[in-house]
This record gives structure tokens, C-alpha cells and sequence, in this order.
């Protein structure tokens, strides 16, 4: 059970190994290790379609800073293996240089304010010839990295409450 302490979600929520936190991490390991193993399906999965998995812990990193959570861009930015797509990693680069703009785009409205993605959205990511399941790819891993930083900032405020 040691392994859940240094899952992305438990570690950059900086959870301790004992206390009233590290008991309910503990008791909720599994979910944990689930997120984890999502994790790994989104930032590299068996089949990335359009999106290498360089690309995907870019955009990982670029999601996280515009959420204010540098430590766990940094995380993120490490995955990558090549620096083709490190610079997508800071969010004042919009991805014309890599012709990504329209991906870029979408990804930082959908990270940003997720209540105003429309139709138009997804048509003109179509438009710019991503193929349906590309999008789909897309929306997967900005859903999974909304649901992670949320659950890093709950982890974290359960800390500090128990401090």
C-alpha cells in the first residue's frame, strides 16, 4: 500500500503516510490507483490517435498552470520525451508555430470555462479536419484532469483542516 503515496493525486496534494487524511487515503486506496491508471489511459494510452502522449502531458501542463497548480504542471511537463510540444506547455503560446491552434484553443476554453463550450466549438475543431474521435480524445483528457486537480485541491484542504 506504500505505492499510493507517490500517485500523482495523493503526492502533489502533499497527503502525509500517517494522520486523519492518510487513513481516508488509505481506506480509498483503490480509488486512488484508479485515478492513477486514468491517468495513464489519457496522457498515454495504447492508441493516441492524433495526439502523441508528448503532446498530451503538454497540454497536461498547460490545463494545470491555467488552474494555478505549477507543481503539478511540472509533473506533467516531465512525461515528455521530446520538446517538440513543450512549449504548448506554457499557456501564452497558442499553438500557431505547431499548427495547433484550433486545439489549443479548445482545450483552454474547456479548461477555462467549460459552461461556455457550444456546438460551434466542436464544429470548428471539425472543421479544422479532427476527426471525431480525436475530439473525443480531446474532451477525455481535459474531463480527466478537471476531475484530478478538483480532487488534489479536495486532498489538500483536507490536510490543511487536519493540521
Amino acid at each position: 500500500m506504500s505505492g499510493i503515496w507517490t500517485l500523482t493525486s495523493v503526492a502533489e496534494a502533499g497527503v502525509s503516510e500517517s494522520g486523519p487524511v492518510a487513513e481516508a487515503v488509505t481506506l480509498r486506496a483503490n480509488i486512488m490507483e484508479m485515478t492513477q491508471a486514468a491517468e495513464e489511459a489519457v496522457l498515454a494510452p495504447a492508441d493516441c490517435g492524433a495526439w502523441p502522449a508528448d503532446l498530451r502531458a503538454a497540454l497536461a501542463a498547460r490545463i494545470a498552470r491555467l488552474n494555478g497548480e505549477e507543481q503539478v504542471a511540472q509533473r506533467y511537463a516531465a512525461r515528455q520525451q521530446g520538446q517538440e510540444y513543450a512549449a504548448l506547455a506554457d499557456p501564452s503560446e497558442d499553438g500557431t508555430s505547431l499548427g495547433l491552434l484550433s486545439v489549443v484553443s479548445f482545450m483552454d476554453a474547456v479548461a477555462s470555462t467549460p459552461r461556455d463550450i457550444a456546438a460551434e466549438d466542436i464544429s470548428a475543431l471539425l472543421t479544422a479536419g479532427i476527426a471525431d474521435a480525436d475530439i473525443v480524445r480531446l474532451c477525455e483528457l481535459n474531463a480527466f484532469l478537471a476531475y484530478q486537480l478538483r480532487l488534489i485541491a479536495g486532498l489538500r484542504l483536507m490536510t490543511e483542516a487536519a493540521a
